[in-house]
C-alpha cells in the first residue's frame, strides 16, 4: 500500500489543450517515491501533453501539478532527440555538465560539486571513455547515454523520459531500459512515456493509460487484467 507520505507529485483534475483541441481531460493521479511510472496509450492520447505539463513547458487549461519535497526545477528530464540536438557541438562532458544548470539560478559558473557530479554520472553511465568526445561524432546508443547523464545531473531522485529508445537497435534498446531500471533500483523514481507496452509491462512498476481522458492507472498486473490492455496487444493475450 503507498504511503501518503511518499507522494512526490500530485496531478490533480489536470486538463490541457494540444492546437486548440483538449488533449488531456481531467486527469488525476500521484507519483510516489520509487515508482516506475510508464505512461502509454495511442497516438494522440495526450501522453507527452500531460509529460510536458508536469515539466512546466506546457500551461494547464484547469487542475493543478503539485510538488512534494521537490521542485520543478529538480526534475531530470531526457526528451526526443531532434536532428538538431543530434548535431549538438560540444564535448560529452560539456553536455552532462549542463545538466546542473537548472538549479543554479543566477550563478554564472559551475561549482566544484557540479563537477564532482558529472564526473559521477559520467562514470555511472559508462562514458568515461567518450567525455572528452563531440558528441555529434557518437552513435546513438552512446548519444542516449550521455543525455541521461545529463539529467541525471539536474536531479536527486526524479527522471522525466519521453520515448527514450526511439530510434535505437534492440540491443541499444535492452541496455538502455538496463540502466533505466537499475537507477530505479537505487532510487531515482521514473516517468516514462512509451509506445512499448511489453517493455513498459517488463520494467514499470505501474501503467497509467492515456485516452484523452486516464482510462487506467494502476499496477502492472491490474493493467494485465483489462480489455484496455487485451486491446493494446492486439486482442489475444499470448
Amino acid at each position: 500500500m503507498d504511503n501518503k507520505e511518499n507522494i512526490l507529485i500530485s496531478c490533480k483534475n489536470v486538463s490541457m489543450n494540444y492546437d486548440r483541441r483538449l488533449a488531456v481531460d481531467d486527469v488525476s493521479f500521484d507519483v510516489y517515491k520509487g515508482d516506475y511510472l510508464c505512461i502509454v496509450g495511442e497516438n494522440g492520447s495526450g501522453k507527452s501533453t500531460l509529460m510536458k505539463g508536469i515539466l512546466g513547458l506546457m500551461k494547464l487549461n484547469s487542475g493543478e501539478i503539485l510538488f512534494t519535497g521537490m521542485s520543478r526545477n529538480e526534475l531530470g528530464y531526457l526528451p526526443q532527440q531532434t536532428v538538431v540536438q543530434r548535431d549538438f557541438p560540444a564535448s560529452v562532458y560539456e553536455v552532462v555538465l549542463s545538466g546542473c544548470l537548472n538549479q543554479k539560478g543566477f550563478k554564472p559558473f559551475f561549482s566544484r560539486s557540479d563537477k564532482e557530479k558529472a564526473k559521477k554520472n559520467i562514470e555511472l553511465l559508462k562514458i568515461t571513455n567518450i567525455a572528452k568526445k563531440s558528441y555529434r561524432d557518437l552513435s546513438g546508443g552512446q548519444q542516449q547515454r550521455v543525455l541521461l547523464a545529463r539529467a541525471l545531473c539536474a536531479t536527486r531522485e526524479l527522471l522525466i523520459l519521453d520515448e527514450p529508445v526511439t530510434g535505437l537497435d534492440p540491443v541499444v534498446t535492452a541496455d538502455m531500459y538496463n540502466i533505466i531500471k537499475h537507477l530505479n533500483g537505487h532510487g531515482i523514481t521514473v516517468i516514462m512515456v512509451s509506445h512499448d507496452i511489453p517493455s513498459a509491462l517488463k520494467y514499470g512498476t505501474k501503467i497509467l493509460h492515456m485516452g484523452t481522458k486516464l482510462e487506467f492507472f494502476g499496477t502492472v498486473e491490474e493493467y494485465m487484467a483489462t480489455d484496455i490492455y487485451t486491446k493494446m496487444i492486439g486482442g489475444h493475450i499470448s
